[in-house]
């Protein structure tokens, strides 16, 4: 298993089977979001208090999970960067970044559209959201800290360091409806009895999750890919893969 992961963080292994996982990751992505969107819009019953306007959960909660995951990758890869000093690593944290910050964006914006016919606002200053904005400034804190930086490598360690100690915010975002008297409502999917929310309207949301997830995972990876391309341009192993190219 480590030999794998070893060969997995050499850059033209790395290449070689990113290229081969995105055009099946893609058609998985399509089938799976035509059929979480089919699902939530359609047949789905309408929320027997909100109506239809609780539809936007199945954009809304998704990328507030992904807001989540992505910067727990980002600081698993930073600690990976540490201690390892592997390049693919830092590559991953960096390129993390922007993706993460998309998905926070959203769904604070979402949240926003929700929020005003059921809150009769667009915003209050609650906990949840409060420390979900605080996540955003994070990301994009990253983002603006690796550009200001002109040597990548030390610019990637201090991406790290900024990520392990950003990483505080996310137990705050996820238990925040339950430590605080929040508008926010609780917890109703991570339940540990069972999910206060109907199958009909659960299974949908499920679907959309691993939608979210598997964008990612393709954005991620074409990113990761010009990345390796642009940083190891005078390897032999591109130099290779070119000349195969115009072959």
């Amino acid at each position: 298993m480590m030999n794998f992961l070893h060969r997995l963080a050499s850059p033209p292994h790395f290449y070689r089977i990113s290229g081969r996982l995105l055009p099946w990751l893609g058609a998985a992505f399509a089938l799976l979001l035509v059929a979480g969107l089919v699902g939530g819009l359609y047949l789905a019953p309408p929320d027997y208090q909100q109506g239809d306007s609780f539809r936007i959960m199945y954009i809304h909660v998704p990328s507030a999970w992904m807001s989540l995951f992505i910067y727990m990758v980002m600081a698993g890869a930073g600690l990976i960067v540490l201690v390892w000093r592997i390049k693919l690593a830092e590559l991953v944290a960096v390129h993390s970044a922007p993706i993460g910050a998309s998905f926070t964006f959203l769904a604070l914006v979402t949240g926003s559209l929700w929020g005003k016919p059921m809150w009769g606002t667009w915003w209050v200053w609650d906990a949840r959201l409060t420390s979900e904005l605080i996540l955003l400034f994070l990301y994009l804190g990253v983002i603006g800290l690796y550009n200001a930086i002109e040597d990548k490598r030390a610019a990637a360690r201090a991406v790290a360091i900024l990520a392990l100690v950003g990483v505080v915010n996310i137990p705050i975002i996820h238990y925040s409806v339950v430590w605080w008297n929040t508008l926010h409502q609780g917890p109703t999917v991570t339940r540990f009895d069972k999910p206060a929310i109907a199958t009909s309207m659960l299974i949908p949301l499920l679907i959309m999750a691993l939608a979210f997830n598997l964008y990612y995972f393709i954005a991620l990876l074409m990113r990761l890919r010009l990345a390796l391309l642009e940083r190891e341009a005078g390897a032999r192993w591109v130099a290779n893969l070119l000349a195969e190219e115009e072959a």
